[in-house]
């Protein structure tokens, strides 16, 4: 990571993978973190916040150079629902809505506000390359997406807003998690044809375009992907090979909507959406992992590949 201009960052959601691995990051370089916490503060650089619907006091983020709010309720968290999709809503939106108010109440002088999305933006597009400059898609991820980054944007026109629409993580906590078990298995396969494409991200790549948007003036929509496309067998068949497993048995799709419900297979399995990311890269940002062999590579560890 090159030298970072930031010198206080305030975070939310650093409990989560993401989160964690970005506050590792920026405290590694000497960054002063203040994190935004639901438990009771157990370290002077943690701050107490979503209590009873209470504002955040704008003094907690003045003086930062950027905020990055990262929560919200797991998507692999099955099945989704009614209660749950409306978790997965309010889990965004709150927090969000808290921090864009803060933001805004220091007019000129506030930090910028580096907010989550996800491509879950574009919904299903298949045939289609995707910037940001594409139209949103449809279901309920695109929904909620829609609204999380309407409710980042009103931190107004004074502060720099960017939306960091996030790909699936390949890690071994984010989206490889329910295919390795399987793989080691010996029964994992395609998830119906397997040509869907996947948008995807390594997580090193993941944090490191984080802190090249804190650092930047990029506002507005930024895809967090990496730069290869994927189809979900492209996926399914490094992650064998990675641990000498076979890639044979195909799941129906009438079985995975069985499992997981309608929704969330048709948002996460057979979705298909080729998401570029072009602000990125117009940005002069040089990602670690361009493929997705690369990124299974480094999520799988050697002495896990058996």
């Amino acid at each position: 990571m090159p030298e970072t201009s930031a010198r206080r960052v305030v975070l939310a959601g650093a409990s989560g993978l993401i989160g964690s691995a970005l506050l590792d990051s920026l405290r590694g370089d000497g960054v002063e973190v203040t994190s935004l916490v639901r438990h009771e503060p157990t370290v002077a650089h943690e701050v107490q916040w979503l209590q009873d619907a209470r504002p955040l006091d704008p003094d907690v983020i003045a003086g930062a150079d950027a905020v990055v709010c990262l929560n919200g309720a797991s998507i692999g968290h099955f099945p989704w629902t009614p209660s749950y999709k409306s978790t997965l809503l309010w889990s965004r939106i709150m927090p969000t809505r808290t921090l864009a108010a803060a933001v805004r109440s220091l007019g000129d002088d506030a930090p910028a506000l580096v907010n989550a999305s996800a491509t879950g933006f574009y919904g299903s597009q298949p045939g289609a390359v995707l910037t940001e400059t594409s139209k949103r898609g449809s279901g309920l991820l695109a929904d909620i997406c829609v609204d999380w980054e309407d409710a980042a944007r009103a931190a107004g026109d004074s502060a720099r807003v960017a939306m960091l629409r996030t790909a699936p993580v390949v890690h071994e906590q984010g989206v490889l998690k329910p295919l390795l078990l399987l793989t080691k298995l010996g029964i994992s396969g395609p998830i119906g044809r397997g040509t869907q494409v996947w948008p995807w991200i390594s997580l090193d790549d993941e944090v490191r375009a984080i802190r090249h948007v804190i650092d930047s003036d990029l506002a507005g929509p930024v895809n967090l992907t990496g730069p290869v496309r994927a189809t979900a067998n492209d996926l399914g068949f490094a992650l064998a090979r990675r641990m000498n497993r076979p890639y044979l048995v195909r799941a129906p799709i009438w079985g995975v909507k069985l499992a997981l419900g309608s929704d969330a297979t048709e948002a996460l399995l057979t979705s298909d959406a080729d998401v570029r990311p072009a602000v990125l890269e117009d940005s002069g940002f040089a990602f670690t992992h361009r493929t997705v062999e690369e990124a299974v590579a480094s999520a799988v560890p050697a002495h896990d590949a058996a």
